[in-house]
C-alpha cells in the first residue's frame, strides 16, 4: 500500500507540474487614438456615479431601480453566470481522481436434477473505485482555463445588460416627457386656434370675411387638432415599452419633472485607455477570445499519449454480518495508455476549428475597441452640436413668437392678410415641437455619452438589483 501511495504521489506531482500545449494569452496590441476628437477639459470624471440621479427626478430613479429588480434580461444573465460557474465545476473536476462508493448483494439457489441436493446462498460486496486521466500535457487546464474566461464573459456580458438596460429606461423616460411636452403644445395651440376659429366664424357670419380667410383659419385649428391623437397614441406606445423595460405588464407610468426641468448629467472625462478598463462589451469580448485561445491549447494537447489510471479496493463475504471482518479483499489497480496513430484528419480538424475561432474572437474583439471608441466620439460631437442647435433654435421660438404676434396685430389693423398671420402661427408651432424634441436629443446624448463609457457607475448600478436565480 505504500507503494501505491507513493506512486500515487508522484503521479499527481507530474500531473499537476506536465506542460501546457498551446499558446498562453497575451492581451493583442491597441490601435488607441490620441484624443478624442472633441473633449470636454473643464468637467471631472464623473463616470463612477450612479449619473442618472443628476437629473435630480426621483421618479426616474424609482423606474431605474425597480428596472434593476425586476427585469427580465437581466434576471436571465444573472442566470447564464450560474449556467457557466456550473460548466466550469464540470470541467475542472477531471483534473482530480474520480471516487465512487459501490455494493452488492443477491442470493442465490442451486438445484441438482435427480437429486436432493439443494444449495442456498447469500452473496454481499462492497467496493471503492477510482478513476483518473493524467494531465501531463495541459488539456483539461486549457479546458479549465477556458471555461473560467466563459464565467467572466457571462459576468461582463450581464455588466452589459445592466448597462444598456439603465441608458435604456433613462432615454425612454426623457423620450416620454419630450412627447407629454409635444402634447401640452398641441393642446395649447388647438385651444387658442379653437377661440380664433369661433371669432373668425361670427366674423363671417357678420360678412366681415370671406369664405377663403375663415377656411384658412378651419385649416390652421384642424392641423393642430390632428396632432393631439398622434401625440396621444405614441406615448401610449413609449409607456408600454418602458413597461416592458421595468419588467411589468404594458400601462401607466409615473411622471415627475418636466423636460425643461431635467438637467443633462456634466460630461465626464475620459481616456481612450480608461474606456478599455470600463466598458462591459469589450471586457466580454477579451474573455472570449481568451477562452479561444485556451481552446486550441486544449485541440492540440489530443495528439499527445493519454494516460488513465483506475483502482478498485473491497471486500467481499458470504453473510452480511461478516462483510468488514471477515478475511475476503478485493483489490486491483490497472493504468491504460492511449496515442492516436491515424484518425483521417479529425485531430487537424478540430485544431484548425480552434485556430479559426481564436481569430474570430480576436477581430471581434478589435472590432468592439473601434466600434467604441466611435460611440464615445459621436456622443461627444452629439452633446456639443446639439447644444448649439438648441441654442440657436430657442432665439428662433422667441423670434417667431413675436412675428406671430405682429403678424396678427397687422391683420387686425387690416395691414396685412390673414395669410401672414397663419404662416407666423405655422411657423412657430412647428419650431415650438423642434425645439422639445432638440431638448430630448440633448438629454439623450449625455445618456449615450455615460452608455458609451461605461464605467464604475455600471457597479453602483449592479448594488441595487437584487435579481436572485429564478426557480
Amino acid at each position: 500500500m505504500r507503494k501505491i501511495a507513493s506512486m500515487t504521489l508522484t503521479v499527481l506531482a507530474l500531473a499537476t507540474s506536465g506542460c501546457m500545449i498551446g499558446p498562453d494569452y497575451f492581451r493583442p496590441a491597441i490601435d488607441a487614438p490620441a484624443a478624442w476628437r472633441l473633449s470636454d477639459q473643464k468637467a471631472n470624471d464623473l463616470a463612477n456615479t450612479a449619473w442618472w440621479e443628476q437629473f435630480n427626478d426621483s421618479v426616474l430613479n424609482d423606474l431605474v431601480a425597480t428596472a434593476l429588480r425586476e427585469n427580465k434580461d437581466l434576471l436571465i444573465a444573472s442566470a447564464r453566470i450560474e449556467e457557466f460557474a456550473g460548466r466550469y465545476g464540470i470541467t475542472r473536476s477531471q483534473i482530480y481522481p474520480q471516487l465512487g462508493l459501490g455494493a452488492d448483494a443477491a442470493r442465490q439457489k442451486n438445484t441438482v436434477p435427480g437429486t436432493t441436493v439443494k444449495d442456498t446462498y447469500s452473496t454481499y460486496d462492497a467496493f471503492l473505485g477510482a478513476s483518473w486521466e493524467i494531465d501531463l500535457w495541459g488539456k483539461i487546464r486549457r479546458q479549465s482555463e477556458a471555461a473560467r474566461a466563459q464565467i467572466v464573459a457571462s459576468e461582463e456580458g450581464k455588466q452589459g445588460v445592466i448597462l444598456t438596460l439603465v441608458s435604456s429606461v433613462a432615454g425612454a423616460y426623457i423620450n416620454l416627457r419630450d412627447l407629454d411636452r409635444q402634447l401640452e403644445i398641441a393642446i395649447s395651440t388647438a385651444k387658442a386656434r379653437g377661440g380664433s376659429y369661433k371669432l373668425f366664424q361670427d366674423r363671417y357670419s357678420g360678412g366681415v370675411i370671406s369664405i377663403l380667410e375663415l377656411s384658412q383659419n378651419k385649416s390652421q385649428y384642424e392641423e393642430a387638432l390632428a396632432t393631439i391623437p398622434a401625440l396621444e397614441k405614441t406615448i401610449a406606445q413609449q409607456e408600454n415599452a418602458l413597461s416592458v423595460l421595468l419588467g411589468r405588464n404594458p400601462g401607466p407610468i409615473a411622471r415627475g419633472k418636466t423636460i425643461d426641468e431635467l438637467i443633462p448629467p456634466l460630461t465626464p472625462e475620459g481616456l481612450p485607455s480608461s474606456l478599455l478598463e470600463r466598458r462591459p462589451d469589450l471586457r466580454q469580448a477579451e474573455q472570449n477570445l481568451i477562452a479561444a485561445n485556451a481552446q486550441i491549447g486544449a485541440a492540440k494537447a489530443a495528439y499527445y499519449p493519454s494516460i488513465s489510471l483506475t483502482g478498485l479496493l473491497g471486500v467481499a463475504s458470504t453473510s452480511l454480518s461478516d462483510l468488514f471482518s471477515g478475511p475476503s479483499k478485493i483489490w486491483q489497480y490497472g493504468g491504460a495508455l492511449g496515442l492516436p496513430i491515424f484518425t483521417g484528419g479529425l485531430l487537424a480538424g478540430q485544431v484548425q476549428v480552434a485556430e479559426a475561432q481564436q481569430q474570430q474572437a480576436l477581430f471581434t474583439y478589435q472590432k468592439a475597441i473601434q466600434n467604441a471608441f466611435r460611440e464615445v466620439n459621436d456622443a461627444l460631437i452629439d452633446q456639443d452640436r446639439t447644444r448649439a442647435q438648441l441654442a440657436s433654435q430657442r432665439l428662433q421660438v422667441e423670434a417667431l413668437q413675436q412675428y406671430a404676434e405682429t403678424a396678427r396685430l397687422r391683420y387686425d389693423n387690416g395691414y396685412t392678410s390673414y395669410i401672414e398671420v397663419l404662416d407666423a402661427e405655422r411657423s412657430l408651432f412647428n419650431a415650438q415641437l423642434q425645439y422639445t424634441q432638440t431638448q430630448q436629443t440633448l438629454l439623450q446624448a449625455s445618456i449615450n455619452l455615460y452608455n458609451a463609457m461605461g464605467g464604475g457607475w455600471v457597479t453602483e448600478a449592479e448594488k441595487l438589483s437584487a435579481a436572485p436565480l429564478a426557480k
